[in-house]
């Protein structure tokens, strides 16, 4: 449908830039090499591009809303007057292991499918209006598990709340990266982990202080609280601008002009904004011209054809040009989960326990470990654009890889009489700590970064959609085994997460390009996805003709 704003933007003439103040860049090194850059790369950079950093932390709320829930629920299992209500999920009820695990994998089984639906929403009706859907069913999960009433309908809430959760896992990393200027993509995007791991530490003790309330409102008040900033960013997503990217991806390339505009504070004829909206416009154009290539019978813009293509589309994610991109995204998030984060996590109250700590001890040291990862990832605010993705992910993999490989000696030998071996055991709290910190700085924050970068345009959505899934899937996995590994095999379960710390590393290495400073347009060359001279000839005409009409007089870096 076409808004009178549409027909405004389809009539408005902007003359176009000179070719030779237009640098197209064919390579994979930092744009600052041969490009005016909108401000300082990194943290100094968020100072002088305030307005956009504004937007990637206000949508980032979807992370909050995803740690509060984390954090809310692992506190009220073990309330009295939660349990009081729901007797099937305490220790002396029949099954209790079973329906507590259903109450955390309804959550995972939810998510699971929210993000998997979450791309194809994303692509037809935005990125900021797939988010408020995502928080009018996080409204109504949230609204049923404050409302409780019995186990079944718990369970129901939960699955509900599940899907808004993955919903906003998903869409949330990918409209801040493709609002962000490249110099500053990485610390906005660590601004989802920031969010999530802030979310679990103000519900730890939101609930560490409503575990005094006499009634059922110890537990029904953390739920009900959930919603508030659940409708702040509902509301708020509205006023937001528009994705230049998703604008670009629908034709409607004179508003991507004005988004990019309004997101960099700037007027529509700055060089550095016309440029950034040639790159767009040629790598959307690029890509169509590939899909078009790809699936020519499926083009005459029927529903059936457009259908077929929604399907299609997710095929080419594993397709050549993309499945380099689909393997380090789903890689990544493989890996956040087996570097054994859940494990520590798992094993931490039984630890400060066997210590002698009562149980009011025990919950403050689980909140000091939530806040050592807050502060973990707070670091790479500043480090992921200063040092870039790829040695924090390296550097992580090493520090976590130490920490588990001590911690599984220590455990190994003085778990059968922590109480006699206190300093062994507080160098196990220690290294746990560590671990947290290493974990907050590295593996926390890039995951959830990288796969928002890495894809084109026509199936940045669904490629991150995907890389999502793997991570509910594997978070499932790691919940499921992780109990066993440690009740069973004691000191071996350290060790086999230590294992894969070592894989993540040598994982890494060969497979994870460098994304910093690089431009999202700029992801085929780094992907080394542009193999033949047809292709690239292909692209420098598509370019050429956008910038001069049908010239190709760009200067080419």
């Amino acid at each position: 449908m076409t808004t009178m704003k549409d027909s405004k933007f389809e009539t408005e003439e902007i003359a176009p830039l000179p070719s030779d103040e237009i640098t197209v860049a064919h390579h994979d090194r930092a744009v600052w090499d041969e490009r005016e850059t909108y401000g300082p790369p990194g943290f100094r950079g968020l100072f002088t591009s305030h307005y956009v950093a504004l937007c990637a932390a206000f949508s980032a709320i979807g992370g909050l809303l995803f740690g509060y829930d984390q954090g809310v629920v692992s506190v009220i299992l073990v309330m009295p007057q939660f349990l009081d209500r729901f007797p099937q999920v305490s220790e002396t009820a029949s099954g209790a292991g079973f329906k507590k695990g259903l109450l955390t994998a309804m959550i995972e089984l939810g998510a699971f499918i929210g993000a998997l639906n979450q791309g194809w929403i994303a692509d037809k009706i935005s990125r900021k209006y797939s988010i408020v859907v995502a928080v009018i069913i996080f409204t109504v999960g949230s609204a049923l598990q404050t409302a409780a009433v019995d186990y079944a309908m718990l369970v129901v809430a939960r699955l509900i709340g599940g899907l808004a959760i993955g919903m906003l896992s998903m869409v949330a990393p990918v409209y801040i990266a493709e609002i962000s200027p490249p110099e500053i993509r990485g610390a906005l995007l660590v601004l989802e982990e920031f969010s999530i791991v802030l979310g679990i530490v103000v519900a730890f003790w939101i609930t560490y202080g409503t575990q005094y309330i006499g009634s059922e409102w110890a537990w029904r008040l953390p739920f009900l609280l959930q919603i508030i900033p659940g409708l702040v960013l509902g509301i708020g997503i509205v006023f937001l601008p528009f994705s230049p990217r998703w604008l670009a991806s629908k034709g409607r390339d004179q508003e991507a002009l004005q988004s990019l505009g309004k997101l960099r504070q700037l007027p529509t004829s700055d060089q550095r904004v016309r440029q950034e909206w040639y790159d767009i416009r040629a790598e959307v154009a690029f890509h169509k011209e590939v899909s078009v290539e790809r699936h020519p019978d499926l083009q005459d813009r029927r529903k059936s054809s457009r259908a077929k293509l929604e399907v299609v589309s997710w095929v080419d994610c594993f397709k050549r040009g993309c499945w380099r991109r689909t393997h380090v995204g789903i890689g990544l998030m493989f890996f956040q989960q087996f570097v054994g984060i859940n494990a520590l996590i798992y094993y931490s109250p039984t630890l400060f326990e066997t210590m002698g700590l009562d149980h009011s001890m025990q919950l403050i040291m689980s909140g000091v470990l939530n806040i050592t990862q807050l502060v973990g990832v707070s670091t790479s605010i500043w480090t992921m654009d200063r040092f870039g993705r790829l040695p924090l992910l390296l550097w992580g993999s090493l520090m976590m890889f130490i920490s588990h490989f001590i911690i599984a000696i220590l455990v190994g030998k003085f778990s059968d009489d922590w109480p006699s071996h206190r300093p062994e055991g507080w160098a196990s709290v220690a290294f746990l700590l560590f671990y947290m910190l290493s974990f907050g700085a590295s593996w926390g924050p890039v995951p959830w970064a990288m796969p928002s970068e890495i894809f084109p345009s026509s199936l940045r959505a669904k490629g991150v959609a995907l890389s999502t899934c793997s991570n509910w899937l594997n978070n499932f996995i790691i919940g499921l085994i992780t109990p066993p590994l440690v009740q069973n095999t004691g000191f071996g379960a350290y060790t086999f997460f230590a294992v894969f710390c070592l894989l993540s590393l040598v994982w890494t290495y060969f497979f994870v390009p460098e994304t910093n400073g690089r431009t999202l347009e700029q992801m085929d060359h780094v992907f080394k996805d542009i193999s033949s001279e047809v292709e690239e000839a292909r692209r420098r005409r598509i370019e050429g003709e956008i910038i001069n009409g049908k010239t190709e007089e760009a200067i080419v870096a």
